[in-house]
């Protein structure tokens, strides 16, 4: 019963006028075209983004017990700022010697992206940010799971516009995960290739 008023809440978010541009795109387009491409007619079978998750590992830069304050201050500034949320801190759940890491200590940092500010942050990462990446060739389009939950990585924070790399004093980048129910790898590259997710083209890939 949850799950089908969930659904019935998107379906109504998304009829609203001012729902997110990508998500209106997602029900007034990208659904038919599943149908037609894939058969499934069924809305409570569609492909479904739960969520976006963003991390940022700072484990490696434990000074002792501490992460130095600049680099927790950049990550934490980065992450409100092209979120709008607050970031949760992860702690490590076990000692690593290899990688200096002790259980209990600071090793990320993450926040989680659910309807309208998923769909706002994903309108912003897919037109804005990506193509100010240097060099930019299009995204790795194999980094799918069993499920078809798809992840991307950034190398600075300074892709996005918010971030205003002359007052940063630490450069880092981040671990962007779609997550995806009623999936797999290849319904849920077609939604994020319909959606304008920058993959690689195929005579790009050849080069």
């Amino acid at each position: 019963m949850a799950k089908k008023k969930f659904d019935k809440e998107t379906l109504e978010a998304a009829a609203q006028p001012n729902a997110p541009r990508l998500q209106s795109q997602f029900m007034d387009v990208v659904r038919p075209r599943i149908t037609e491409e894939f058969g499934i007619k069924n809305n409570m079978a569609m492909p479904k983004l739960e969520k976006i998750t963003l991390n940022v590992n700072i484990g490696r830069h434990l000074d002792g017990t501490k992460v130095p304050n600049n680099v927790r201050e950049s990550v934490l500034h980065t992450l409100t700022t092209i979120t709008g949320q607050k970031p949760v801190k992860i702690a490590a759940k076990k000692s690593v010697s290899n990688f200096k890491v002790r259980e209990g200590y600071e090793t990320a940092f993450k926040v989680t992206l659910r309807r309208d500010h998923m769909w706002h942050f994903m309108d912003r990462l897919i037109n804005i940010a990506t193509p100010r990446v240097k060099d930019f060739r299009g995204l790795n389009d194999k980094s799918f799971d069993r499920q078809g939950s798809y992840s991307m990585g950034l190398t600075e924070q300074g892709v996005f516009p918010e971030i205003n790399m002359a007052e940063q004093n630490f450069t880092h980048g981040m671990n962007i995960n779609f997550s995806f129910s009623n999936s797999d790898p290849k319904l849920s590259r077609f939604v994020l290739a319909e959606l304008g997710m920058p993959f690689k083209k195929p005579e790009e890939k050849k080069k």
